[in-house]
């Protein structure tokens, strides 16, 4: 059995036990990446040799001066900056990018002393639902070889159900670090828009993005927040407000909590088995002292096309960056300036960024200004408000976090609008900017199904409170796919 079935309490304990060195976790993540990765394609660059050099000094440090997370591998998304560690967005077009510094959350990761293992592989700019629009390679669901692990953070999510690294960043944007969490039977949790610092995460909607952690149990995901979490000089949209202790809370005690239950999450569209298990997750959460109440979101019916109008429409500003002059791929054999621009992007981006940044275009236009962008603007605060409103009530939000388990790859990959959909639960989220989180509450065909909750801004701990009180009293999060067992 691999030591990453544990949680970092108990890799803790082994560790100051003298159970394992930290040179033995390192070692660990590198030879289950070895046995795994061929399956399941998670990682796209490997940072062997200077994670076996650090590990090996870090068991050198005292126990006393160690932290929580000290010593504890991990995978960072491949949108997310790591200095002399390539960069590429899974994208052609930054193929061969090595960055010069490393993210915020990159540099308090080591501060935290957190080895990191490698880059993860993800939909190219973080634009897709799947993993299947990498340019380098097609990440599999851990649960299934033929299922995707959604994304874009797929192979955040699917590394850590492997257990090839016991923790991973994501970054999500309309769902990308809980959908992938959902499909893959992980927690996954997207914090409030500024809680954690944008600074080294390469763009792709501004307003939207927001980095989150991916874990196998809500303590740990707890845990990882706390060390990326808080203000930083370097990105003028995160926020000024104190970062609680969040393990501090996680008691196991709800009693009181006011639970949410909009009617709109468990309407059409919703495969009848996801219903049941969040019906089932409310009544395990009855029983333990909340009260639920079903609730509306009336204009949650307009997040999906005002999510792909905004989003879009900030891609086509934030990709223009990527010209061929300054880093990453270059068209040859160009006659002049223009065309450079022109061949570089078409060769160098992919059909899904493509499609992007022409809607975008085309809706922040002069002549469509105002009939889709605007609107779309209006449409988001609206669904802002329906959230303000319910949260007057209310402690949290509940339903489910996709409206179906993983799909088969290649199933929707011809079919845009079906792709879409699949982020209709976790799309407002992102719009209204509040922070959410999906834990494992059931399983379809052998597939997980996750449970999604939702809270108030800048509360990430009554969502924490919340996750691990139902985590502790179900089995979910303890079951690991076959493959965890390796070959």
């Amino acid at each position: 059995m691999t030591v990453f079935k544990l949680s970092s309490k108990e890799l803790q304990e082994g560790l100051h036990n003298g159970e394992f060195k930290i040179a033995d976790l390192t070692n660990e993540a590198f030879a289950r990446i070895e046995n795994l990765d061929n399956d399941v394609q998670a990682f796209l660059a490997l940072n062997k040799e200077k994670a076996t050099e650090q590990a090996a000094q870090m068991d050198q440090v005292p126990f006393e001066e160690r932290g929580p997370l000290f010593g504890l591998p991990i995978g960072v998304k491949d949108n997310i900056v790591t200095e002399g560690l390539e960069t590429t967005c899974a994208s052609k077009i930054l193929e061969g990018f090595i960055p010069i510094y490393d993210a915020t959350v990159v540099k308090k990761l080591r501060e935290a002393g957190m080895v990191t293992v490698g880059k993860l592989n993800m939909d190219e700019f973080a634009m897709g639902s799947s993993n299947e629009n990498s340019a380098y390679k097609t990440t599999k669901n851990p649960w299934n070889l033929n299922a995707v692990p959604g994304g874009s953070s797929g192979a955040s999510a699917a590394s850590v159900a492997a257990g090839e690294v016991p923790f991973s960043l994501g970054s999500d944007t309309g769902g990308s670090i809980r959908q992938p969490a959902s499909y893959c039977g992980v927690v996954g949790m997207k914090p409030t828009y500024g809680r954690v610092s944008r600074f080294g995460l390469v763009a792709f909607a501004s307003s939207l993005d927001q980095i989150g952690p991916i874990t196998r149990n809500v303590y740990d995901n707890a845990l990882l927040l706390e060390a990326i979490a808080g203000v930083d000089p370097n990105d003028s949209t995160s926020a000024d407000v104190p970062v609680p202790n969040y393990v501090a809370k996680l008691d196991g005690d709800i009693k009181g909590l006011r639970i949410a239950v909009p009617k709109e999450y468990l309407g059409e569209g919703v495969k009848e088995e996801v219903k049941n298990s969040v019906l089932q997750a409310l009544e395990v959460l009855k029983g333990l002292g909340a009260t639920v109440d079903e609730v509306s979101l009336p204009h949650s019916k307009y997040a999906l096309a005002a999510y792909y109008i905004l989003s879009s429409s900030e891609a086509s500003s934030n990709l223009s960056r990527f010209d061929g002059i300054r880093y990453g791929f270059r068209a040859e054999g160009v006659k002049n300036l223009m065309e450079l621009y022109k061949e570089t992007r078409a060769q160098g981006f992919g059909d899904e960024v493509k499609r992007r940044i022409m809607l975008g275009t085309y809706s922040l236009s002069a002549g469509t200004y105002d009939a889709y962008y605007k609107k779309a603007q209006q449409a988001r605060t609206l669904i802002k408000q329906d959230y303000d409103k319910v949260f007057e009530n209310y402690d949290v939000i509940i339903g489910p976090t996709a409206p179906t388990a993983a799909f088969e790859i290649g199933a929707n990959i011809d079919d845009p609008m079906t792709m879409y959909a699949n982020d209709i639960l976790t799309i407002p989220i992102n719009l209204a900017g509040v922070p959410a989180i999906s834990i494992p509450c059931g399983f379809d065909n052998g597939l997980p199904l996750g449970l999604q909750i939702i809270g108030k801004h800048f509360d990430e701990e009554t969502i924490y409170r919340t996750a691990h009180a139902y985590e502790q009293a179900t089995e979910f999060h303890k079951q690991t796919p076959q493959l965890w067992e390796g070959k």
